[in-house]
C-alpha cells in the first residue's frame, strides 16, 4: 500500500493505493467519524453488482444505506442529482451524515457534488473501481453535465480521503482500461518524458498488465496530479494543464451524446490533436507516427468520428471551461513535460481539424 498525501488551500487528506486498501476503510471512519449518524454509500447499476456488498461487509459496525444510479455518464444530470438529495431527505441525512463514492469518475463526480449540495455541505469519500478515476478522484473537481457542456455544473469539494483499492480493477472492462489509461498517457506526456517512455516500452496490451504495476503507474499519475493542485485548487493557473487533450476530447463526447464514446478514448484524440496543434506551434520533438501506432496497438480510435462537423466542434470548444469571452484556449505542449495554455484562432482549429478529419 501506497500513500499520497495532498494538501490544498482548503484541506488536507491522504490517498491510500494498493491492493485490499478497503479493509483500512472501517478503521479510519471509527477515528474520524465516531459521531457519524449515518453512511451513504452512492454506486452505480454495475458497480453495484461487483463491489456494493463487499464494502457493506466491511462497514457492518456502521449505519449504511445505499443509493444506485445509472452507469457511466447518465448518472450525470440533474434528474439523478436531484433522486439523490431526494433520498437523502427521505432517510434523515443530517450534518453528522457521510456519503461514500463507490464508483467510476462519474460517480465520484455526482456524489461529490450531492455531498456538497446536502445542508450546504457534508464530508464525502471517494472509493474509486477504475483507472479513470485516478485522475477524478483526486483534487475536489465535482460536478454534472448540461446538454450544452460537460462538467459545467460544479463546485471545488476536496474528499475526506480516498480509498484506492487497485482489486477493484480486475473486473474492469477492456474498454474502461482503455478510457482510464489514456487519463495516464496525459499525466505522462504533460509531465516526464521518462514517465512516457516507460508506459511506451512497457505496455503493449492493457489486458495484460498486473495490478501491482497498476497500482505503480496510478501512484505515478496521482503524484503528477498532487503537484499541481496544490499549486492551484482551483484551476486558475497550472491546473488547466490538466484538461490537455479535453478541449476537443470534451467537443467530440458532447456531440457523440454523453455516454456514447469514453471519456479517456475521447481524450486521447484531443491529445492527438493538440500534439498536432504543438508541433505546428513549437515545433516539438515527438514521433507522431510512433504515437499513434502505439495507441492502435492498444486498440484506440486515433481519428475523429467521420459524421462530426467541424463547426459543431468548434461550438462546442467555445463552451469549453477554458475558453474567455468566446477564445478558444488549448493546453499545449513546448515539449514533452512543458505544458502551456494559449489561445488558438478558430481559423487555425478550422484549418487544423480539417486536415486531421481529411488523414493529413
Amino acid at each position: 500500500m501506497q500513500t499520497v498525501s495532498i494538501q490544498t488551500t482548503s484541506k488536507q487528506y491522504d490517498v491510500w493505493i494498493g491492493e485490499r486498501v478497503i479493509d483500512e476503510l472501517s478503521a479510519f471512519l471509527q477515528k474520524e467519524f465516531v459521531d457519524v449518524t449515518k453512511v451513504l454509500i452512492i454506486t452505480d447499476e454495475s458497480v453495484e453488482k461487483l463491489h456494493l456488498k463487499t464494502v457493506e461487509k466491511k462497514l457492518s459496525s456502521f449505519p449504511v444505506i445505499s443509493y444506485i444510479v445509472p452507469a457511466g455518464e447518465k448518472a450525470k444530470t440533474f434528474d439523478v442529482f436531484y433522486a439523490c438529495l431526494t433520498y437523502m431527505l427521505e432517510q434523515h441525512l443530517d450534518r453528522k451524515s457521510l456519503v461514500l463514492a463507490l464508483g467510476g469518475g462519474a460517480v465520484g463526480d455526482l456524489a461529490g457534488y450531492v455531498a456538497a449540495s446536502f445542508m450546504r455541505g457534508i464530508p464525502f469519500i471517494q472509493i474509486p473501481t477504475t483507472i479513470l478515476a485516478h485522475d477524478s478522484a483526486v483534487g475536489g473537481k465535482v460536478a454534472i453535465n448540461h446538454p450544452l457542456g460537460k462538467n459545467m455544473i460544479g463546485v471545488f469539494n476536496q474528499p475526506e480521503a480516498v480509498f484506492y483499492d487497485t482489486t477493484f480493477l480486475s473486473t474492469l472492462p477492456l474498454q474502461e482500461l482503455r478510457s482510464g489509461f489514456g487519463e495516464v498517457i496525459k499525466h505522462a506526456l504533460i509531465s516526464d518524458i521518462t514517465f512516457y517512455q516507460e508506459l511506451h516500452s512497457k505496455i503493449s496490451d492493457l489486458s495484460q498488465v498486473k495490478i501491482a504495476y497498476w497500482s505503480e503507474i496510478l501512484e505515478k499519475g496521482i503524484l503528477v496530479k498532487q503537484a499541481i493542485v496544490e499549486k492551484d485548487e482551483r484551476e486558475t493557473s497550472v491546473r488547466a494543464f490538466l484538461n490537455f487533450g479535453h478541449t476537443l476530447g470534451h467537443a467530440i463526447e458532447a456531440e457523440m451524446g454523453y455516454g456514447k464514446f469514453t471519456h479517456g478514448e475521447a481524450v486521447v484524440i484531443g491529445m492527438i490533436f493538440a500534439l498536432r496543434l504543438s508541433k505546428r506551434e513549437y515545433d516539438i520533438v515527438f514521433s507522431m507516427e510512433e504515437y499513434i501506432k502505439w495507441l492502435k496497438q492498444l486498440g484506440y480510435t486515433c481519428d475523429i468520428p467521420s459524421d462530426l462537423e467541424i463547426e459543431r466542434l468548434i461550438d462546442r470548444m467555445r463552451q469549453d471551461k477554458k475558453s474567455i469571452n468566446g477564445t478558444i484556449r488549448f493546453v499545449l505542449l513546448k515539449e514533452i513535460g512543458f505544458p502551456v495554455l494559449v489561445e488558438v484562432t478558430e481559423e487555425v482549429i478550422r484549418k487544423e481539424l480539417g486536415l486531421f478529419k481529411g488523414g493529413k
